[in-house]
């Protein structure tokens, strides 16, 4: 072995090259701003392996759903109604509501359950047309999540992060796969008009470029707010506009290499090819009267969840790849004996619909269907329990999500929580666990699907994750 001898470097010279070094960097940040906060290789050509799914079609339940009433079937709910919950079955998180609550008396669930189909899968009566296509179901009854507020619980299930900035969903799958049709937006969200739910902030990009951002389709004769040209400006006009701009555009980008020139150009030039293509999907008048039967009278009337069931076919089918319906109120801390029935009713035909419409269509087979909310609620009720009216209170510890559609095994009953429904005693899945999964049936893996940004490399499932394969057929 040779000895390595290196010649000694003064405080003066050391301190000279690191102020050279750092002038240089100075510098490139002042050529090219963007360089000293990101960089990214830029969106997939395609999935990392052979994908399942083509699409996604994620039905948001915002404001939580009551497990209990709709899915996760315990009997001593029933059998101890009125009485109080054992101190032995109380931990973990609860909001303050509940920590202040000094009796916590069991509550029934409102409505009959019946197991269904060939599987028997256990399902309320609330919920009468979904429980017909229990056999197309992957029920995960096994779900938790991190926060026990709202906000921060559907911030989390989207980017898997509770503080508002990261890219949504919808965004990663748009980044990592591409877009199957150059007319229409790649991830779109319809809201159910008067009962909304969810925030713009859902819909962000985050650190992605801006071209991967949701984009919220309306009812009505404007579908998206500032498409429509002006007074006074015509289709010609307009494309000799972009093109002028896209001339200065290109000057701009070969200076500065800011890649937000080029998604600012991307979506200019989408937002003038959906002048076209969005008044088309968006007409629904021709579609059959055996259709609007199938997803229910309220198909018929835009903006309802119905007809947004109806629309999410239609954008499937012309190869959207992530599509989010937002259905809000289901948040029932008091008045859930009245308030529940009306949100299955508003959603149960519809939802129902959607998978057997996407099935007859051979797109069942390459779209995953996801229903469900982002957190669940309390085995015993909030408030004073009367003979008519009782309510339940968040909880993050045990939920239940279905699935139906591409790679998920049909008939599927995952998971298992206590007989109280509050704690998970079989096959916990985390909503990181959850994401993992729905990334996986796209083609992608959640551990390299990554975008830099500020110097550390970003996911969607943070650092944690794992593929629930038992769910996968």
């Amino acid at each position: 072995m040779k000895d390595h001898h290196h010649k000694p470097i003064t405080r003066k010279d050391f301190l000279t090259k690191a102020t050279l070094g750092l002038g240089a960097i100075s510098l490139s940040s002042l050529i090219n701003p963007l360089n000293a906060l990101s960089y990214t290789s830029g969106p997939l050509t395609g999935p990392h392996f052979a994908p399942k799914a083509k699409r996604v079609i994620f039905l948001n339940m915002i404001g939580a759903p009551s497990q209990l009433d709709l899915f996760d079937y315990k009997p001593i709910l029933s059998k101890l109604h009125g009485q109080e919950l054992p101190d032995s079955v109380l931990g973990g998180r609860v909001t303050a509501t509940v920590a202040a609550q000094a009796t916590k008396p069991i509550v029934q669930p409102l409505y009959n359950f019946t197991q269904r189909g060939k599987s028997g899968m256990w399902m309320s009566d609330l919920m009468p047309y979904m429980s017909q296509i229990t056999d197309e179901l992957c029920m995960i009854n096994s779900m938790y999540t991190e926060s026990v507020q709202h906000e921060p619980a559907q911030m989390f299930t989207h980017t898997g992060s509770e503080i508002p900035g990261r890219p949504t969903m919808g965004s990663w799958v748009s980044y990592g796969l591409g877009s199957e049709n150059e007319n229409l937006p790649n991830y779109i969200a319809l809201m159910t008009k008067g009962n909304e739910g969810g925030s713009n902030r859902l819909l962000s990009s985050g650190f992605l470029p801006a071209e991967f951002q949701g984009v919220q389709f309306r009812s009505g004769k404007d579908p998206v707010l500032f498409l429509n040209n002006p007074p006074g400006v015509t289709e010609d006009t307009r494309r000799e506009q972009l093109d002028y701009l896209q001339n200065l555009q290109e000057e701009s980008f070969s200076t500065w290499g800011d890649p937000n020139i080029k998604s600012k150009m991307a979506q200019y030039e989408m937002a003038f090819r959906m002048q076209t293509s969005v008044p088309e999907v968006m007409n629904i008048e021709n579609e059959p009267d055996y259709i609007y039967e199938l997803y229910g009278e309220d198909s018929k009337k835009p903006g309802t969840f119905a007809s947004n069931c109806l629309l999410a076919r239609r954008l499937a089918e012309r190869g959207v790849r992530f599509i989010q319906l937002y259905h809000g109120n289901w948040d029932h801390h008091s008045n859930l004996p009245k308030q529940i029935p009306k949100r299955c009713k508003e959603v149960d035909q519809a939802s129902a619909a959607l998978i057997m419409d996407l099935k007859q269509r051979g797109l069942l087979e390459d779209t995953l269907v996801i229903w469900g909310g982002e957190f669940g609620r309390t085995p015993f009720s909030q408030g004073q329990l009367t003979k008519d009216n009782f309510g339940r209170d968040h909880h993050p510890d045990a939920y239940t999500m279905l699935l139906a559609g591409a790679g998920v095994k049909k008939g599927l009953t995952y998971g298992a929580t206590d007989e109280f429904g509050y704690h998970i005693t079989e096959n916990k899945v985390h909503v990181h666990d959850l994401n993992a999964t729905i990334l996986h049936l796209l083609g992608l893996d959640h551990e390299k699907l990554t975008y830099k940004y500020q110097g550390r490399r970003f996911r969607l499932t943070d650092v944690h994750g794992t593929v629930v394969n038992n769910i996968i057929s």
